[in-house]
């Protein structure tokens, strides 16, 4: 890691990542082929056909301007995000089947801890990080369902990992993660409801790839410790991590799109999708703000402020279920 990475590159670089994605983005959203489009179902909180593929303008605003400035990034992250945006992009125009994608995320997560990983911390290390990074990467496609929201959770997490980079001086990781933040935003000024195009598979997939590797990476190079991405990303882990736990439970088929997450039952609750996306930005900056104060606060702290976070999340989603099964019961 290059601590002597030149600051003007730290403002240049994410510029130019977020002009290469909007402009790229604005172009994907005059693509009218049916294959990209995004068509209402008894599932969706969309009324009408929307474009589904503009992570790859958000990405290719992201890759274009690591390579552009020679970026140091670890081989395994830049062809695992290639090798998602290929599958993922496949699903979304002709719905890859799901060990398919298994098998690449596998691969791809396998890779990436073995290679960083396995001659320090072992196989058992190994293992709990490819599960990590395979659900960090699937849960942020659970998530983007609801204008706004993956989009303002990459501006916020990436961003916060950015700025902690940043302070510890570690300018080349800062510029990795703000370029992110800054294609992440292009991305949202096209995004916000109404949404215009959707970030897809093509996107969610590699962004919740990178928001574990990118986490790990950190770790690795003494910025942040391994709870600070547990933090920053926590309003999303808890919503998709208890939506699955209780799906398995009720015997339902978890790989199947269903409209039972938090998020999703506050947008039809007449919250709408607007009102729901600044409410859970107002959540995400919260546990941002709170993962950058720990991080200078020792393990037990850390530990504590998780569980502090857990603790309101579950009363949050307990009052939600009580809300959510009145209302069934009345209706």
């Amino acid at each position: 890691m290059d601590l002597s990475f030149p600051l003007s590159i730290t403002v240049a670089a994410p510029l130019l990542s977020f002009l290469l994605s909007f402009f790229s983005i604005l172009w994907l959203i005059t693509v009218k082929n049916d294959l990209f489009l995004d068509q209402p179902n008894e599932r969706s909180l969309h009324r009408v056909p929307v474009s589904r593929i503009g992570g790859l303008g958000l990405l290719f605003g992201v890759i274009a301007t690591w390579l552009c400035y020679s970026i140091t990034i670890p081989d395994s992250v830049l062809i695992g995000i290639g090798s998602l945006m290929v599958i993922s992009l496949a699903d979304d125009v002709w719905r890859a089947p799901i060990w398919c994608r298994l098998m690449v995320q596998t691969v791809v997560a396998v890779w990436f801890s073995m290679s960083l990983l396995l001659d320090v911390y072992g196989w058992g290390f190994v293992a709990g990080t490819v599960v990590a990074i395979i659900w960090m990467s699937n849960l942020y496609n659970f998530m983007d369902g609801s204008d706004g929201l993956a989009g303002g959770m990459a501006v916020i997490g990436f961003g916060v990992y950015g700025w902690l980079a940043y302070v510890a001086g570690a300018n080349d990781f800062a510029v990795i993660n703000f370029s992110i933040t800054a294609a992440a935003m292009a991305f949202l000024m096209h995004n916000f409801y109404p949404a215009r195009i959707f970030m897809g598979d093509v996107g969610s997939i590699p962004l919740g790839y990178l928001a574990a590797a990118l986490g790990v990476l950190g770790w690795l190079y003494h910025l942040w410790s391994m709870w600070i991405p547990v933090l920053v990303f926590f309003p999303f882990i808890a919503d998709a991590t208890v939506t699955l736990i209780k799906r398995l439970l009720q015997g339902k088929k978890i790989w199947r799109a269903h409209r039972e997450h938090y998020y999703q039952r506050i947008v039809q609750s007449g919250f709408g999708h607007r009102n729901t996306a600044l409410a859970i930005y107002g959540l995400m900056l919260a546990t941002g703000a709170s993962a950058v104060w720990t991080n200078e606060q020792d393990m037990a702290i850390q530990i504590r402020v998780v569980m502090v976070w857990g603790s309101i999340y579950l009363v949050l989603m307990g009052v939600s279920d009580w809300n959510h099964g009145t209302h069934s019961d009345q209706g």
